[in-house]
C-alpha cells in the first residue's frame, strides 16, 4: 500500500520582526539593487507575506527610510577642522564616501522626501560652518544645496558611466563621435579626442568641492 500524501504544512508563517525585515532590504538592495526591492520580493526573502510586512512597515517608502536610517547610524563622525571652509570639506568628503558605495542612497534622497534624522549631524556641520564663515543663514542653506546637488551629480555620472563602461563590448557613441571631429571645427576637442576618456574618468571630485566652497564663502 503506498504511503499516505503528506499534508502540506499550515498555519502562520514565521514571526519576523522589524530588524528581521530591514536586514532581509539590506540583502536585497545590495545583491539586486533597490529596483528589485519590493514588498513581494522582500517577503519572499523572510518567508512570509507581504500582508504581514504590513504590520511592521506602512509601505515601501517607510522600508527606504529605515535602511536610509540604518546605513546613516554606521556613517563615522570625524574630528572635524576647526576653521569653517576646511569643517564643509571634511563633512561633504564624508557624505560624498558614504553615497559613493551605495549610489542608491543618492536616487532615494534626491527626492527630497525619504528623510530620516540620524545623517542629518552631516547637513548641521555644513550650515554652521557656512554661518561660522560669514554667511546669513538663508545664504548657509544655499550654499548646502549647491554642495549637496554638486554631489549628487558626481555620483549619479560617475556610477552610470561605470555601468555603461562594464557592460559595453564595442566602442561608446561618445567614442565614436570624438574619433570623428573635424579639428578645423572644434580644434579644442579633436586634440584630447584621444585621451577624453581618460581625462574624464579622474577622479576630480575633491579639487572640485574646493573650488566650489570657496566660490560660495566670502573672503575667496
Amino acid at each position: 500500500m503506498p504511503p499516505p500524501p503528506q499534508r502540506r504544512a499550515t498555519g502562520r508563517p514565521p514571526r519576523i520582526s522589524r530588524a528581521d525585515i530591514v536586514a532581509a532590504a539590506h540583502r536585497i538592495v545590495d545583491a539586486e539593487g533597490v529596483a528589485r526591492l519590493t514588498m513581494r520580493r522582500l517577503a519572499a526573502e523572510v518567508g512570509s507575506t507581504p500582508m504581514a510586512l504590513y504590520h511592521h512597515v506602512r509601505d515601501r517608502d517607510e522600508l527606504l527610510v529605515l535602511l536610509l536610517e540604518d546605513y546613516a547610524r554606521r556613517i563615522p563622525r570625524p574630528e572635524l577642522p576647526e576653521q569653517p571652509r576646511e569643517r564643509i570639506v571634511a563633512a561633504a568628503l564624508v557624505l560624498h564616501d558614504v553615497l559613493a558605495e551605495r549610489p542608491w542612497l543618492v536616487t532615494a534622497l534626491a527626492t527630497d522626501d525619504l528623510m530620516g534624522a540620524t545623517a542629518l549631524w552631516i547637513v548641521e556641520v555644513m550650515v554652521d560652518a557656512a554661518m561660522a564663515a560669514g554667511l546669513s543663514a538663508e545664504r548657509a542653506v544655499h550654499a548646502y544645496r549647491a554642495i549637496w546637488y554638486y554631489t549628487v551629480g558626481e555620483i549619479t555620472v560617475r556610477s552610470a558611466a561605470g555601468r555603461q563602461r562594464a557592460s559595453r563590448d564595442r566602442p561608446s557613441y561618445r567614442d565614436e563621435v570624438f574619433a570623428s571631429l573635424d579639428p578645423a571645427e572644434l580644434p579644442r576637442l579633436a586634440a584630447l579626442a584621444d585621451r577624453w576618456t581618460a581625462l574624464t574618468t579622474v577622479d576630480t571630485y575633491a579639487a572640485g568641492l574646493r573650488a566650489l566652497v570657496d566660490g560660495l564663502l566670502p573672503g575667496s
